[in-house]
């Protein structure tokens, strides 16, 4: 199994009526910004180890490492409606409740500092946003793999608030809970389905901090079933572009050399509109990470630590 080089505490802090869970390598120094780290859509902070392993001992000397466990993942948050993982009541998230959480959390660990701010998938998504709403506390800002998403009509509207509804009350019948495995192995066999590149040592490692056995002894995901419900909300691609000209940072997007977007949109949304978007991007470098799928920090950590490190220096 993989053996973490560097070795992380736990902290929990109450945020917002929650109780977040904050995963943290290294003490603060004066004058170095601390390395904030938000994970994606179904994963945990626990997943950025192999980056920070691979982090060199120059760059870590001295600066403070700070990766949460979004709302309804990981150790953050009690149960959900259905029984299973979540925040303690809540059966439906909002993109707005992110940026606040992490507005909260910079409060707590860097009130008076600026910090290097990184986000992967869902969590570059948000770091995007959060750096033009709040530019002034972005020292660089990092955006792995966070597209945003298809652009939206305002015809959409009422079939998107019905299937929303819809979605709610199969949750509350128990229809969207995750799948359970019988044992831990049975966790990291689907991490390495997921994934083709994650090997066996760094998936048995990441699935007993992506999953734990619950009350009958079946290992769940550390995730809230809610979480797959359609949001309510259309895309405004019209606000995204006002927000990311709100930028100030010193920005750079990376993606990996597999496209996951047109994996996942079949052209319905494309990497050339992502590209696109982000011409309202001030200041902006535009980075790739090769032999990588979407899960870029699991597949090439190496490679991703040393691009991190040559930006935030």
């Amino acid at each position: 199994m993989y053996h973490a080089q560097k070795i992380s505490r736990s902290e929990f802090v109450p945020i917002r009526n929650l109780n977040y869970h904050v995963r943290l390598w290294g003490e603060p120094a004066a004058g170095v910004a601390p390395l904030v780290l938000v994970h994606g859509w179904m994963d945990v902070a626990a997943s950025w180890q192999f980056m920070v392993d691979a982090l060199s001992a120059a760059f870590v000397q001295g600066r403070c490492i700070i990766a949460p466990d979004w709302r309804g993942f990981g150790l953050t948050g009690g149960q959900s409606p259905n029984g299973q993982h979540g925040t303690g009541g809540a059966d439906n998230y909002w993109s707005p409740d992110y940026l606040a959480d992490l507005d909260f959390l910079l409060d707590h660990y860097a009130p008076a500092q600026t910090v290097d701010l990184v986000g992967h998938s869902l969590g570059g998504n948000v770091v995007m946003h959060y750096a033009g709403v709040r530019p002034e506390r972005i020292r660089r800002l990092i955006n792995l793999e966070g597209f945003g998403m298809p652009a939206t009509r305002p015809a959409q509207a009422p079939a998107r608030y019905a299937r929303w509804m819809d979605e709610l009350k199969r949750l509350h019948r128990g229809e969207l809970a995750l799948k359970t495995y019988p044992a831990v192995t049975g966790v990291a066999r689907r991490l390495m389905r997921t994934n083709s590149r994650l090997n066996q040592d760094k998936a048995d490692w990441l699935a007993q901090h992506w999953a734990a056995p619950n009350a009958q002894r079946q290992w769940e995901i550390l995730g809230d079933a809610a979480h797959k419900i359609t949001n309510a909300n259309l895309n405004r691609v019209d606000e995204t572009l006002e927000i990311y000209a709100n930028i100030s940072a010193p920005t750079l997007v990376v993606e990996a050399s597999d496209n996951s977007l047109g994996q996942w949109w079949g052209g319905k949304f494309t990497l050339a509109e992502f590209h696109e978007r982000l011409q309202a991007v001030p200041h902006l470098t535009m980075g790739v990470i090769h032999d990588a799928g979407h899960m870029l920090h699991h597949d090439q950590p190496e490679q991703l630590a040393q691009l991190i490190e040559s930006f935030a220096a």
